[in-house]
C-alpha cells in the first residue's frame, strides 16, 4: 500500500495536449451547429424540436450537474464520508419523475402551443393565447398588461438567479485552470468565459446538446476511471473502508446526519422541476414518448455519475487523511489533486476535460434559457406585442444577448471568486422555489391561476432570499426546501381565490396526448421543417 502524501499539482505537455483536443472537438460542434441553428428562434433555443431521444437524455442530467457534482459532492464526500450519498439521492428521484410524466407533459403542450420558454409555457397554460387566440390584438389591455406581468415576473426570476448560477460556473473553471494546469485563478475565470461563449454563440441549442453528448462521456469516463484506480492502488475497496473508518467511524456510517441535514440534502431534488435549463431538454425532443426510453439512459447515468463521485470523495479521504494535504486546503481540489496523483498525463487532461465538461454543460444551457427570456419573452412577446419579426433578426438578438449575459456574469463571477458552491445551491433554491411548485402545479392543477403562479414565483425566490439572508435560519435547513413549500402554498391559495383561464379541458387533454394532433396550436415554430 502507498503511502498518503501531499500533491502539488503539476501539468505536463500530454495533459495539456489531451485538454486542448477536448476543446478543439467542442469548439468544432459550435461551427459545425451555426448553420442550423440560425433558421430562427426555435432552432436555436430548441433545436426545432428535433432532439434525439438518447441526446436529450444525456444533455438533461449533465446539464443539471454541473461543477457542482464533480467538485462539491467529491468534498463533501471527502469530508462527510458516506453520508454524502443523500445529497445525490433527492435529485435522482425526482429527475425519473421529470422524464416519465413532467417532461412529457411539458413536451406535448410546449409543442401543440409553439412554447420555447419556460414563460412562454405559463402565458399559454394560464390564458394568455385563451384571451386573444388567432388575433392577439382583440385580447383588453387588462389581459395584455396581466400577460406581460407574468411574462416579465417569471424572466425576472430566471435572470435573477441564472446570472449568479452561470458566474458560478465561470468561478468553477477558473479554479479547474488553477488546479489543473497552475493558471491564475482569475485569468482561469476569463478563460472559461471566453471558451463557453464561442460555442454557445455560433451553435445555440444544437451545439450545446451535441456537446452534452461528448461532456457526459468524459464526465462518466473519469468519474469511473479515477475511484477505480485510487481502490486498486490501496488495496480494494475493504482496504480503503477500513481506513476510514479507523481515521473516523462516521466516515462510513451513511446515518450518522441531523434531521435538518438529511432534510436539506434530500431536498436538492425540488430544484429540478424549476431548472429551466433541465426543462429545455423535454421541450426540445421530436417526439414525447420518446421521453420513456431518454428516462432508462438518463436515470442510469445519474446514478453512475452521482456514485463516481461519492467513490472519489472516500478514496480520496484514504490517500489525504487531512484536508491540509490538498492544495489551499480545499476540499474542492481534490478532484483533480487527486487524479494528479494516480492517473497517467493524458488520463489527467481528461480529467481536468470532465471538470470543464460539467461546467459548460450547465453555463452554456442557462445562458441559452436567460438569453431566450429576454429575446423571446421580453422583446418579441411584451415590447414587439402583435407585430411580427423576422426570424434571423431574432437569432442576431439572441446571440447578441448571449454574449452581454456572458459579460454581467463574469463581473459577478470575479466578484464572488470564492462563493462558488455558495452561488450554485442559491441559485438552485431559487429557481427550485419559484419555477418548482408553479410549474408542477400548471402542468397538473386544473384549477391553477395566473395570479397564483405570479404569487408563487414571488413567494417562492423572496422566502428563497430571505431565508439564506437570516443566520439561524440558513445553518438550520436549505433554502429550498421553506422556499418551495412557500411558493407552493402562495400559488394554491391565490389560485383558490381567483378565476382560472378558460379552456382548461382542451389544454389537459393536450398535455395527456389525448387532443387531436394540431389542437390548439402548431406542432412546430413557424417557418420551420416538421419536428421530426
Amino acid at each position: 500500500m502507498e503511502e498518503s502524501v501531499s500533491v502539488a499539482v503539476d501539468a505536463g505537455p500530454l495533459a495539456l495536449a489531451a485538454f486542448i483536443a477536448y476543446l478543439a472537438v467542442v469548439v468544432a460542434l459550435g461551427a459545425f451547429s451555426a448553420r442550423f441553428s440560425s433558421a430562427g428562434i426555435s432552432e436555436f433555443f430548441v433545436g426545432g424540436r428535433r432532439m434525439n431521444r438518447w441526446v436529450v437524455a444525456l444533455s438533461a442530467v449533465v446539464s443539471g450537474r454541473s461543477a457542482w457534482l464533480l467538485l462539491g459532492v467529491t468534498g463533501l464526500a471527502y469530508t462527510r464520508g458516506a453520508s454524502a450519498v443523500w445529497a445525490v439521492v433527492g435529485y435522482i428521484s425526482v429527475e425519473i419523475f421529470l422524464f416519465l410524466g413532467y417532461g412529457r407533459r411539458l413536451r406535448r403542450f410546449a409543442g401543440a402551443r409553439d412554447c420555447v420558454t419556460v414563460p412562454d409555457f405559463f402565458a399559454a397554460r394560464l390564458g394568455e393565447e385563451a384571451a386573444g387566440g388567432e388575433g392577439e390584438a382583440a385580447a383588453g389591455a387588462g389581459e395584455d398588461r396581466q400577460g406581460a406581468l407574468l411574462r416579465l415576473t417569471t424572466t425576472g426570476v430566471i435572470l435573477l438567479f441564472m446570472v449568479g448560477y452561470v458566474a458560478a460556473q465561470f468561478v468553477a473553471g477558473g479554479k479547474a485552470f488553477a488546479a489543473g494546469f497552475g493558471i491564475d485563478p482569475t485569468r482561469g475565470v476569463f478563460l472559461t468565459a471566453a471558451i463557453v461563449l464561442a460555442y454557445t454563440v455560433l451553435g445555440g441549442f444544437l451545439a450545446v446538446s451535441l456537446t452534452d453528448l461528448v461532456q457526459a462521456v468524459f464526465m462518466l469516463f473519469a468519474l469511473i476511471a479515477l475511484p477505480l484506480v485510487a481502490f486498486a492502488r490501496r488495496g480494494g475497496l475493504e482496504a480503503v473502508l477500513a481506513e476510514l473508518a479507523a481515521l473516523d467511524p462516521a466516515l462510513v456510517d451513511p446515518a450518522v446526519l441531523g434531521v435538518g441535514v438529511f432534510l436539506g440534502f434530500i431536498g436538492i431534488g425540488l430544484g429540478s422541476p424549476g431548472s429551466p435549463h433541465v426543462l429545455a431538454r423535454y421541450m426540445s425532443i421530436d417526439d414525447a414518448e420518446q421521453l420513456r426510453a431518454s428516462a432508462v439512459v438518463g436515470t442510469l447515468w445519474n446514478v453512475l455519475l452521482a456514485w463516481g463521485a461519492l467513490f472519489v470523495g472516500l478514496a480520496g479521504r484514504a490517500w489525504f487523511p487531512t484536508v491540509e494535504m490538498l492544495p489551499a486546503a480545499d476540499p474542492e481540489n481534490l478532484y483533480p489533486t487527486l487524479a494528479a496523483h494516480l492517473l497517467h498525463p493524458v488520463l489527467f487532461g481528461m480529467v481536468v476535460a470532465s471538470i470543464f465538461a460539467a461546467i459548460m454543460s450547465t453555463a452554456d444551457s442557462q445562458l441559452l434559457v436567460a438569453a431566450s427570456s429576454v429575446v423571446r419573452d421580453v422583446y418579441e412577446k411584451v415590447l414587439r406585442r402583435g407585430r411580427p419579426v423576422p426570424q434571423r433578426r431574432l437569432v442576431l438578438l439572441s446571440r447578441l444577448a448571449v454574449a452581454v449575459l456572458v459579460g454581467i456574469s463574469l463581473l459577478l463571477g470575479l466578484m464572488a471568486e470564492d462563493l462558488v458552491f455558495w452561488l450554485v445551491l442559491f441559485a438552485w433554491a431559487g429557481l427550485g422555489a419559484s419555477l418548482g411548485p408553479t410549474s408542477l402545479l400548471a402542468l397538473y392543477w386544473r384549477r391553477t391561476t395566473r395570479a397564483g403562479v405570479l404569487a408563487g414565483l414571488v413567494t417562492g425566490a423572496a422566502v428563497t432570499i430571505a431565508w439564506k439572508l437570516i443566520p439561524a435560519t440558513d445553518a438550520w435547513l436549505y433554502e429550498l426546501i421553506p422556499g418551495f413549500l412557500a411558493g407552493l402554498a402562495a400559488t394554491v391559495l391565490v389560485s383558490l381565490v381567483t378565476s382560472p383561464p378558460p379552456r382548461v379541458d382542451e389544454m389537459f387533454a393536450v398535455m395527456r396526448g389525448t387532443a387531436e394532433e394540431g389542437a390548439g396550436g402548431a406542432e412546430r415554430a413557424p417557418g420551420t421543417a416538421p419536428g421530426r
